[in-house]
């Protein structure tokens, strides 16, 4: 196996309850599953005859205090503003991590993806300005230029070996490089003004962090209290989103170990060694108090192999899975239909938002790996072919947890607001099924 085996003489709690409900939040498709089923809730709920009360939950006005310091906003605020910056710190820190020791850590390899991932950010974009060149509603053109990530992998890994490992690496590294689009085009174009002694304060912040982390400070509780009280406040009162704070504080998380894996290694046996060689109490099921010691020691030591970066990762990963994802759902994917619904559906912004997730997408990717292979600037493996770009496309544009956010910053106008929610919602289910059959259905032809 390649992690090993798994430790013998699990309890039947371990392996009716625990096991599989860490099972589940380990399995990659399951964060997609909740949090379409949230949304799902979420639009069935605004259209219920508890309406009213639902879509008003989340315009209560919740205030927190410290000392001087008071910050009133809505519950639907704090959520845009303050649990989705978890979601986009986690980002950060995979971004980070993929540019370190992951699929951006080659630059021949990544060539395609990345260029790939820019057509398909321009030609969405540029979809979308076809059908809103100008006025109010040309402010939504950032809203299908970015992909679900979660998503668009939920549904790549539930075709397991029926597409080319390539295929996942493919995705994986294109939806990287079109959240970090999505969140420079966040910082860049949707923000309307700039406190620049704020953004200075936050720019001393970010300092600190990058210095702590050369001077080897690993403490999260550290980066923590800097990252929230100074970086992601000097950035929430400077205009600019703080989400991107999110992300810049991810960026400054240590990524080096305390201790090399080489070094772990050997410790690590030495310490098997003395506890095998260390008295034993017999016939008892507890251990030793040399034996314990041991124990504790490899568990303390254990933290300085792996670095704080994976562990922050890992451990907040499951939580922006089932908390944070589920309530921005539930919070904004709520709209009320209106009784003129294909109205709002052939309405300028629902066009340009349904073509621009599911055409300018396929498009944007397509061409562009074509012209590349073509010009032979890139090349595929030999296991690829024209469906699987075009499958692959067509998951690009699930756009759902993106495009919501970009959605609520571009339009103040909860009508335009409204037909945007539809189209994405639209394009993403139609963009699901059809990328899952075409790559389920791909045949063997290569691309020459």
């Amino acid at each position: 196996m390649k992690n090993g085996p798994d430790p013998p003489g699990g309890d039947p709690i371990d392996t009716w309850i625990r096991d599989p409900v860490k099972q589940f939040i380990n399995n990659s498709t399951a964060g997609g599953a909740v949090l379409f089923l949230s949304a799902l809730v979420a639009l069935i709920l605004s259209n219920s005859p508890w309406a009213d009360q639902y879509l008003a939950f989340w315009e209560i006005e919740v205030s927190i205090r410290i000392g001087e310091l008071d910050f009133e906003r809505t519950l639907h605020h704090w959520i845009n503003d303050g649990l989705i910056a978890v979601f986009f710190f986690v980002v950060g820190l995979e971004l980070k991590r993929e540019i370190i020791a992951g699929e951006l850590s080659d630059p021949k390899s990544i060539i395609l993806p990345i260029a790939a991932a820019m057509g398909g950010v321009l030609m969405p974009a540029c979809i979308y300005l076809i059908f809103n060149p100008s006025g109010p509603t040309s402010d939504g053109w950032g809203i299908p230029i970015a992909t679900d990530i979660a998503f668009a992998l939920g549904v790549v890994y539930l075709l397991g070996d029926r597409v080319p490992l390539w295929l996942k690496v493919f995705l994986t590294t294109l939806a990287i490089v079109d959240d970090l689009v999505a969140v420079l085009v966040v910082a860049i174009f949707y923000t309307p003004t700039v406190d620049l002694l704020s953004l200075g304060i936050a720019a001393v912040f970010l300092l600190v962090l990058v210095l702590s982390n050369k001077i080897g400070i690993r403490s999260t509780l550290y980066y923590a209290v800097l990252g929230i009280a100074g970086l992601w406040y000097s950035f929430l009162i400077s205009g600019i989103h703080p989400t991107v704070a999110a992300v810049l504080l991810a960026f400054t998380i240590p990524a080096r170990p305390k201790m090399s894996k080489r070094v772990f290694s050997r410790w690590l046996e030495r310490m098997l060694e003395s506890f095998r060689r260390a008295k034993t109490i017999k016939n008892a099921p507890v251990v030793s108090d040399e034996q314990l010691k041991i124990v504790r020691r490899i568990r303390r030591v254990s933290k300085m192999a792996v670095t704080p970066l994976q562990t922050l990762e890992h451990g907040l990963h499951p939580f922006v899975s089932f908390v944070v994802m589920p309530v921005f759902a539930l919070s904004n994917a709520a709209v009320a239909f209106p009784n003129n619904i294909w109205g709002y559906y052939f309405s300028t912004v629902s066009m340009g938002v349904f073509f621009g997730l599911l055409i300018g997408k396929v498009l944007g990717i397509g061409l562009v790996v074509l012209l590349l292979v073509r010009l032979k600037v890139a090349k595929l493996p030999a296991e690829m072919n024209y469906r699987h770009i075009l499958g692959l496309g067509m998951l690009a544009g699930i756009g759902f947890t993106m495009s919501l956010f970009i959605s609520g910053l571009a339009f103040s106008d909860q009508e335009f607001l409204a037909q945007a929610k539809l189209a994405i919602f639209s394009s993403s289910v139609i963009a699901s099924v059809s990328g899952y059959f075409l790559l389920r259905t791909s045949n063997s032809h290569k691309i020459s």
